[in-house]
């Protein structure tokens, strides 16, 4: 009986490929050779090799085939293989690459695309609320900015159109903050550096076959279509205005929303705990943006001090404004196999919600996070492809989604409805929850991923 050895193919950070033990076989060198090893040839990368000072054989992976070679020296050489990617990561975004970052731990080889896009006339205006499983994961691969572009939030008010009032404070749950606003181009700017600096990842110009593709292009998606993915979307009746102003005011790390009948409007604290400077996100009737975005400066300022019922006193336009339509949508699939290409969709490419919970990128990063897991805990004898991993990741994703989506569409609809009973029923409806105690606990730590 001949003890044999199966090393599994990696990717080295200076010396180009490395080989780890990964198990050890006992099996009569006789019953191997000439024979198709099945278990083995659907593996990427795999070489079986006889330990050394046993014999003079050498099994390696050829295409799907395992063949028999034979060396002078016990002690097998490894020659560099062409370049074949295991992961094509298709989408240059931040759950692109957090995706990436995430599996580079796998000992993978990883193609990131980033499209090219037209370099951008104006400041971009995005900031996202991060709660504190989001915050963990991109401390884990150490893009978590620094205080002044990651605000701790330590308090929430949100107020109705007839006296309902919610509040939320970090103390009272025992947490440092019940989210963080995070300024997008300066998370954008880290997760970039970091890609450069890590050697399991190629920037491409250009997507390349892979054993599994994963599409992170956002729900303007054209490889979504390509694999003949159907994007069921159904658009509200608002849209969100976007911008940066300047507070007469500290904004004190509370983070402020005003529910109305037509308008959901939302003050998120920026640049620091002693900053006044809040992210705005105003979701209005679509047929009165125009209108809005046309107003001057001034004017434009005084709607929102109006709608916002001066609370932090004077406000002025520190940036552009930028509207985009709003849209409850998932893909029908969010795996499959196209052409002989497995893939699966990640982030907005697979599924968009209401903002107004400020949940769309912590489900998009959860995203992330589930799919690098699974493949993380995944059998060393399964690929990266296997249809019953992306199917768990199909399942647990589209779960919480879909119970995202529900509750944000759900209370959407309440504040649109006319009506002096639905006011009613929704302000006694806020005041209850307010009331609530364990309930209002436990939605505070579902929203803050605890």
């Amino acid at each position: 009986m001949q003890r044999l050895q199966i090393y599994r193919l990696g990717w080295g950070d200076t010396a180009g490929y490395i080989c780890r033990t990964l198990k050890h076989l006992s099996l009569p060198l006789g019953d191997l050779v000439g024979m198709q090893i099945k278990f083995l040839a659907q593996l990427p990368h795999w070489f079986i090799f006889a330990q050394p000072g046993m014999c003079n054989l050498r099994f390696e992976r050829t295409g799907m085939l395992i063949r028999r070679t034979t060396s002078e020296a016990a002690t097998p050489t490894i020659k560099r293989m062409t370049q074949h990617l295991d992961i094509c990561i298709r989408g240059g975004g931040i759950v692109g690459h957090t995706l990436a970052l995430l599996l580079a731990r796998e000992q993978v080889r990883i193609g990131l695309y980033v499209p090219p896009a037209p370099a951008p006339s104006e400041p971009d205006v995005r900031v996202y609320a991060l709660n504190a499983k989001s915050k963990a994961l991109l401390a884990s691969v150490r893009c978590w900015p620094d205080t002044r572009h990651a605000t701790e939030v330590t308090a929430m008010q949100v107020k109705g159109d007839d006296g309902g009032e919610v509040n939320f404070s970090a103390a009272s749950l025992d947490v440092p903050a019940l989210t963080w606003i995070v300024d997008v181009p300066a998370l954008e700017a880290q997760l970039r550096e970091a890609v450069r600096f890590q050697p399991h990842i190629e920037v491409i110009d250009a997507p390349r076959p892979a054993t599994l593709t994963v599409v992170c292009e956002g729900r303007a998606s054209k490889t979504r279509e390509e694999f003949g993915v159907e994007f069921a979307a159904t658009p509200y009746p608002q849209q969100a205005i976007a911008a940066r102003l300047s507070c007469e005011k500290p904004h004190g790390q509370v983070a402020r929303q005003w529910f109305q009948a037509d308008d959901i409007l939302a003050f998120l604290p920026m640049d620091g705990a002693q900053g006044q400077s809040v992210g705005m996100v105003w979701s209005a009737l679509a047929a009165r943006v125009p209108e809005l975005l046309a107003l001057d400066e001034q004017e434009f300022c005084d709607q929102v001090e109006a709608l916002s019922q001066g609370s932090l006193g004077k406000l002025s336009l520190i940036s552009p404004r930028r509207a985009w339509a709003l849209q409850s949508a998932q893909a029908s699939r969010w795996i499959g196999v196209s052409n002989g290409q497995s893939w699966a969709l990640s982030g907005d490419a697979a599924h968009s919600v209401h903002p107004l919970a400020g949940q769309g990128l912590n489900l998009g990063l959860g995203d992330a996070a589930e799919l690098a897991s699974i493949l993380h805990t995944r059998a060393y004898w399964r690929p990266v492809n296997d249809v019953k991993l992306l199917r768990r990741y199909e399942r647990a994703r589209r779960a919480a989604v879909t119970s995202t989506d529900l509750a944000m569409t759900a209370l959407q609809q309440l504040f649109a409805r006319e009506g002096n009973g639905w006011q009613k029923l929704r302000n006694w409806g806020m005041q209850g929850f307010e009331l609530s105690g364990m309930t209002k606990q436990w939605a505070a730590r579902q929203a803050m991923g605890i």
